[in-house]
């Protein structure tokens, strides 16, 4: 059985994904413990999303780096890696919106950040290997393909959780969609 405190992050990083003002009530009672228990292992919001980043860059960090050591061919690497990204689900969506919205200054003096960059630089580099080997479209930047990938997961996470698309086609969808956009 998961500790309180990991289980306090867990619903922490699900429910901030879902609303980032969330009361920490609702944190605690997604997490099934009171408030009270909740402040015994956070002090405030901002430690709690602080173990959240943590919890979400290690996991995602950990499954797209095994990809990325795995496959040698760019393609198939990138495409494991966003298959990856799928599989972190939420930890992936949310931290890749902590990231990139607009109260963030992303600087290379925070350690989320230069950890953000460290896993988030092999989808980047990948992307780039892509494009020199004509295997994707030039028409579209980098960042663009990017940020499209993170809709993409996003979207694959949200049918999971709704339930409106049968688990088995989530990922085959996903790709088909990504694919189609980016592949020359």
């Amino acid at each position: 059985m998961k500790n309180t405190r990991q289980k306090i992050t867990d619903a922490a990083i699900e429910i901030f994904n879902e609303d980032l003002s969330a009361p920490l009530e609702a944190v605690a009672e997604k997490a099934e413990v009171t408030r009270r228990t909740l402040h015994r292992y956070f002090t405030d919001r901002q430690d709690l999303l602080l173990a959240c980043q943590s919890e979400m860059q290690e996991s995602c960090k950990k499954a797209i780096g095994a990809v990325y050591g795995h496959f040698s061919d760019p393609l198939e690497r990138f495409e494991n890696m966003f298959y990856a990204a799928i599989d972190c689900g939420v930890k992936f969506s949310f931290l890749h919106r902590m990231h990139n919205n607009d109260h963030h200054t992303h600087t290379a003096k925070d350690e989320n950040c230069t950890q953000y960059d460290i896993t988030f630089n092999k989808f980047k580099s990948t992307l780039e290997e892509l494009q020199r080997k004509n295997l994707i479209t030039k028409d579209l930047s980098v960042e663009w393909i990017e940020m499209l990938s993170a809709g993409i997961v996003t979207a694959a996470v949200n049918s999971e959780k709704s339930g409106n698309v049968a688990k088995v086609n989530i990922k085959k969808f996903a790709w088909l969609s990504l694919s189609k956009g980016i592949l020359v």
